[in-house]
């Protein structure tokens, strides 16, 4: 699986001008299922998010995780996380997981994520989302559970 973090002081989610996921502090994640992912994929990625030290300390430093503060996650399903931009310039995105199983493993992710005793918020699976969000540092990071 892949995903985009963003540390965020707001984020939300809209869906037909109606808001359907929206959190204050926290972390924004997009999130990408591939072919040979698997649940077991989906609970290590939901582990490590929850374990990284991204938020400031009473010191000023990143050291501690969401889990720690508290915060809170807003999950988008994002196929694109995925495309191949390595010939011509319209990227392909044969390497996303089909539909089915890409929805299956989001899905799990964001329990898995509840699970650890995150407060979750969702985008909709296949819907045409528009995303906002406050991006807080910035701090972005890029996972990759086959690196």
């Amino acid at each position: 699986m892949r995903a985009l973090l963003q540390r965020v002081t707001q984020a939300a989610v809209t869906v037909d001008e109606e808001v359907v996921g929206q959190i204050d502090s926290g972390l924004l994640i997009l999130v990408c299922a591939m072919p040979d992912d698997d649940t077991a994929t989906a609970d290590k990625l939901a582990l490590k998010i929850s374990k990284l030290r991204l938020f400031k300390d009473e010191a000023g430093k990143m050291n501690l995780s969401l889990a720690q503060t508290g915060g809170n996650a807003l999950v988008v399903s994002q196929f694109t996380l995925a495309a191949d931009t390595r010939r011509g310039t319209r990227p392909g995105f044969s390497y996303a997981a089909k539909p089915e199983l890409a929805r299956a493993l989001y899905e799990h992710f964001a329990t898995a994520l509840r699970e650890l005793d995150i407060t979750v918020e969702t985008g909709r699976f296949g819907a045409d989302m528009s995303v906002a969000l406050t991006n807080d540092g910035p701090v972005t990071i890029w996972l990759d559970t086959d690196d």
